[in-house]
């Protein structure tokens, strides 16, 4: 009788064994693409904005609207500019990625049309208080001639148009469109830490301190120069922040010079070993820390002052109040007289 029984057990296992085998088949079956298909739409596999290289030849703007803030990117004669910022030259590099990337976005699967869920994807109307990136391409004539919202969601990027809930994820690449100060082109000032060579202080009690240093030398060697050699060293360290200030230049705005409201409270001029001279005027203005340049280069060549102030020229740049102090310093904290 026992023999009976295990032999009905041991039935009952295999089978269990075959089921579960035909099971993880299945499964596997499914896995490698026997299963139900990702969701398709005639769309799939098109270009999102056809044509648009022609598009992009007749735009005489390209506006973006967000959630908080509007601004436009304008084609002028001499170049694009930033509307917002009065005509400040655009980042040419970061316009050629977002053109490329508009002539080039491909749909995708479709995802949501529920109006509710499109905020999740960074589609959500701007208009409305939501998530997405309303870009629009403007003619010729001042008419809108493509528009897109766009967003993103981890490493992925999402679109639809304007008129349409069915949201796409899309194949491509766009820059970021949710800092309008990204598209200011402020790097143009590159001045090594190696190549300063003095520093001329005039702090806001009028007093003053020229700083040098030898070739070569090392970024805490400067010291007092004619006529403060007497003077004494309060730190090596109280020192070097505004020494190497313009070597680390890293504007978070602009506005027009025009545009200041208040009086010089600091002036830094820097001087390289080659010859170039910036001078550097601070002002607290009540929107922010601002600083104004205006470079001079001795020799024929003078070609990287010319630069310098050809990009400068008219514009206050505006700071972080840590970088804008390391400009402004009182002269007593860095020495004491004798």
């Amino acid at each position: 009788m026992s023999t009976v029984r295990d032999l009905q057990r041991t039935r009952r296992t295999l089978a269990m064994a075959a089921l579960a085998g035909a099971l993880t088949l299945l499964a596997l079956v499914s896995y490698l693409g026997g299963g139900s298909t990702a969701p398709v739409s005639e769309r799939t596999g098109k270009l999102v904005l056809p044509g648009f290289a022609e598009t992009r030849a007749e735009a005489s703007a390209i506006r973006v609207t967000l959630a908080d803030e509007s601004y436009m990117l304008v084609a002028t004669g001499e170049g694009w500019r930033f509307e917002a910022r009065d005509g400040y030259p655009v980042r040419q590099d970061r316009l050629a990625e977002l053109a490329e990337g508009l002539e080039s976005l491909v749909w995708d699967t479709p995802r949501t049309e529920d109006p509710g869920k499109l905020n999740r994807i960074g589609l959500g109307d701007p208009g409305e208080g939501g998530t997405g990136a309303l870009i629009e391409v403007i003619g010729a004539n001042g008419e809108p001639s493509a528009a897109l919202i766009t967003g993103r969601k981890g490493d992925a990027i999402y679109a639809r148009r304007p008129d349409e809930m069915q949201a796409f994820r899309v194949t491509g690449n766009l820059p970021p469109l949710f800092s309008s100060e990204a598209w200011l082109d402020l790097g143009f000032l590159d001045i090594h830490e190696d190549a300063i060579s003095a520093v001329r202080l005039t702090d806001a009690e009028g007093e003053s301190l020229f700083l040098q240093r030898a070739v070569g030398s090392s970024e805490r060697a400067f010291r007092p120069a004619p006529p403060y050699e007497n003077y004494r060293l309060v730190s090596r360290i109280a020192v070097t922040g505004p020494a190497l200030a313009l070597a680390r230049f890293l504007p978070i705005g602009v506005k027009p010079a025009a545009a200041l409201r208040t009086q010089t409270v600091a002036r830094h001029i820097t001087q390289t070993h080659d010859g170039l001279e910036v001078d550097v005027r601070a002002y607290r203005e009540r929107d922010g820390y601002f600083v104004t340049l205006r470079a001079v280069e001795a020799g024929e060549g003078a070609q990287r002052a010319a630069a310098i102030n050809e990009r400068a020229r008219g514009w206050a740049f505006e700071l972080t109040e840590t970088d804008w102090a390391d400009y402004t310093p009182l002269v007593s904290s860095i020495v004491k007289a004798p």
